[in-house]
């Protein structure tokens, strides 16, 4: 996920990825983690924060790397307790949890709340917050987590219930950048619609397998290319000009990018030359690709 200064939310650039067929390879969580440790190791010593919905919860996610943090939503069924407690120095091994916190539903019936402002999908709103220190048993198993639980002042949503093994962040920015993971969604629709990979229908095994990722790092190399040469603000102009009754429009799309890529590939073909078939340019740029 990164910022960009010419749209308003954050954007996924797509960088691994993982074929998941049902009983044949390892489960959705195992890939993702897999993926993390490859990342991890690249991009070392920089911090990850790996954040998922609830399908991406499990036991997979024990033992993370030290540069890794994990954070998803809870089920209104996990039950969290309290952290191990200090050696008592009496014989036996030492408690490994300390005692049952309960349900979400339950530990937010006697937690302490507190007014803070967040950033959630893009609008500043107060809410309620409160934390707990605990354990996460039936997924985590011993590693120390955070739960933090928001509420509406109006109440017109349920609780999110949000565990965390990143210890030190603050609580608002932990649910700001759980709620970015919605750009994840609106990348995915535009590799599908925008950029093709909803309308591959290949046959062939490799073709399968290369195609959708193929189509998903065309766009972030789009807009990586965007963010060094791309002109917003006369892009913008220009869509306003010919689109009058577009009026709410104040940030670029990958749309526009597209259309801005399209133009500056057109406009650097050399007048006294016929122009290529742009189509035999992609086959060349996909086979070098995938080699």
């Amino acid at each position: 996920m990164v910022a960009v200064p010419f749209m308003t939310r954050p954007v996924l650039l797509p960088m691994l990825f993982r074929l998941y067929v049902p009983k044949e390879t390892p489960s959705k969580v195992e890939l993702a983690r897999t993926m993390v440790n490859l990342l991890s190791r690249a991009l070392y010593p920089r911090r990850i924060h790996v954040v998922a919905d609830a399908l991406y919860r499990g036991p997979a996610w024990r033992n993370l790397p030290g540069n890794v943090t994990f954070t998803t939503r809870l089920s209104v069924r996990a039950v969290l307790y309290g952290r191990a407690p200090e050696p008592t120095g009496k014989r036996g091994h030492p408690a490994w949890k300390g005692p049952r916190l309960g349900t979400p539903d339950e530990i937010a019936s006697s937690v302490a709340w507190r007014t803070v402002t967040v950033t959630r999908y893009g609008q500043v709103r107060e809410v309620l917050i409160a934390e707990v220190a605990c354990l996460w048993w039936g997924s985590l198993h011993r590693t120390p987590v955070r739960l933090v639980l928001v509420r509406d002042i109006d109440r017109r949503r349920k609780d999110l219930a949000l565990v965390t093994t990143d210890l030190a962040t603050h609580v608002e920015d932990l649910v700001a950048r759980y709620c970015v993971r919605w750009s994840i969604e609106q990348t995915i629709k535009d590799a599908k619609e925008i950029m093709g990979a909803g309308d591959a229908q290949n046959r062939l095994e490799n073709a399968v397998k290369r195609t959708v990722p193929f189509m998903m790092l065309n766009l972030t190399i789009l807009v990586c290319w965007y963010a060094k040469f791309g002109n917003a603000e006369q892009d913008l102009t220009e869509r306003r000009t010919w689109a009058r009754w577009y009026r709410h429009k104040k940030t670029i799309s990958i749309d526009d990018m597209l259309v801005a890529f399209r133009r500056a590939r057109i406009t650097t073909v050399d007048p006294a030359q016929p122009v290529p078939n742009l189509f035999d340019d992609m086959a060349v740029t996909s086979t070098a690709v995938a080699a």
